[in-house]
């Protein structure tokens, strides 16, 4: 028996119809990866902002860099600002939802002890800030942080205490200090003796690492 000859226009047309199917799949998986894509706020002051180095070198972006290395796909948007107390942040939160984060790294409080402000005041705005990240689902990582001892030692250890009394309340991961390895090394600090250097911030994302890797797994 002689097999019948494919019609060329029914040919081309099958050959259509799987340049399309394909194009179909490779669209689909490009959605799909482009939906893993994790969306990471670093809320903080000028120890997020990157005071006195490039916005690649401060924390935020050697974080998105090692997330990449790391097979993490993350968007991390810096939302840093120089002088900002807890009261500023607690202002800003709306802005940080335009952003759609899924986690948030919140690093506030420093100015607040370095000023001598109310750590009362300190506590309940950055209980009302976790509050709104958690209401939108938001996760949330607190940073802790410590001051030098200018307003008494008394001050000093009541400052420090707020943080892990918020993580115990509020059951977030709690990186104890954000400047641990780095705060009073003069080779990881800038001028100012207060700001990382860009080496400072490297150590600071390594730091955090397995804190921020944790979080991610839970999705």
């Amino acid at each position: 028996m002689i097999p019948k000859r494919i019609n060329p226009n029914k040919k081309n047309g099958l050959k259509r119809a799987v340049v399309v199917c394909l194009l179909f799949l490779s669209f689909c998986t490009e959605s799909a990866d482009a939906e893993k894509k994790q969306v990471i706020v670093a809320f903080g002051d000028s120890l997020t902002a990157g005071f006195g180095v490039s916005a690649d070198q401060a924390y935020p972006a050697q974080l998105a860099k090692k997330l990449s290395i790391n097979g993490h796909p993350s968007k991390v948007v810096n939302a840093g600002v120089s002088g900002e107390t807890t009261a500023g942040g607690l202002r800003r939160i709306r802005w940080i939802f335009k952003n759609q984060p899924d986690i948030v790294i919140l690093c506030l409080g420093a100015n607040d002890g370095l000023r001598g402000l109310s750590l009362l005041e300190m506590e309940k705005n950055l209980s009302k800030i976790i509050t709104a990240l958690q209401k939108e689902k938001v996760k949330v990582i607190l940073a802790g942080m410590k001051i030098p001892p200018n307003y008494g030692i008394r001050y000093t250890r009541a400052f420090e205490a707020v943080y892990p009394r918020l993580a115990k309340r509020f059951e977030l991961p709690l990186i104890p200090f954000l400047l641990e390895g780095v705060a009073t090394h003069p080779t990881l600090n800038q001028a100012d003796g207060i700001h990382p250097t860009a080496e400072g911030y490297k150590i600071i994302v390594d730091h955090m690492w397995p804190i921020v890797q944790k979080v991610l797994k839970t999705d």
